[in-house]
């Protein structure tokens, strides 16, 4: 068994080790000119390198006096970069300590967010949104536990049923919805609820961290 069949073995005590390894305590995380502080039980942005994919992606973007938002922001690692490059940044979370964090780090470096506890889209205001990025859950287990809610999508995907259910909401035909997915998730599962919902999963692209291709998909309406 390699690595990657390793963590997709959900049933496994893998993730609870490693969540609980990493969640115990406060850490840092650092991307060029910012400085992140992880609070124990949030989601570390360096965990899996999902993270940096995005914030790779950010640096591609002109992202000057648009309108963001990180959904799922955990300790904000994004948000705060995305608004160091000038973009009007909303960042949300279904974990009240995450949004602390957020604060917390939107003070550290000096950059105004507009934070919201929020499961996925149902507390953010109606508004159209130039670019959204989501490093989701994918794991199909019920979450127990606030922390869990970065690891597990539900028995049956409801977390993607949700998701795309509500996005059109919040998006237009320029708009851009950058969603980070690892080979190891069900790829075809999540593509069938976004098709469900009108929207296409755009290939923007494919890169191998460590020994795991990850997608980054561009959500785009499909056209009626």
């Amino acid at each position: 068994m390699n690595g990657r069949q390793f963590l997709k073995r959900i049933s496994s005590p893998f993730l609870k080790l490693v969540s609980k390894y990493y969640l115990n305590r406060n850490r840092n995380f650092k991307y060029k000119n910012i400085e992140i502080d992880v609070l124990s039980g949030v989601f570390h942005p360096g965990l899996f390198l999902s993270t940096k994919q995005l914030l790779l992606l950010a640096d591609s973007l002109s992202l000057r006096n648009k309108q963001v938002l990180e959904l799922g922001a955990g300790s904000g690692a994004i948000s705060v970069y995305c608004s160091t490059l000038g973009a009007n940044v909303t960042a949300t979370d279904i974990n009240g300590l995450a949004i602390k964090n957020v604060n917390q780090n939107a003070e550290k470096n000096g950059v105004t967010i507009n934070s919201i506890e929020s499961n996925l889209f149902n507390d953010i205001p109606v508004q159209v949104f130039d670019f959204i990025f989501i490093n989701p859950p994918y794991y199909p287990k019920a979450p127990k536990t606030d922390a869990e809610y970065a690891w597990f999508c539900g028995p049956s995907f409801e977390y993607f049923e949700q998701l795309f259910l509500q996005l059109e909401k919040y998006v237009n035909e320029s708009a851009n919805v950058f969603i980070i997915l690892s080979e190891d998730c069900a790829l075809d599962k999540i593509e069938a609820i976004a098709n469900k919902n009108s929207f296409d999963l755009v290939l923007h692209k494919k890169v191998k961290v460590m020994l795991e291709w990850n997608f980054i998909f561009n959500a785009k309406q499909l056209k009626a």
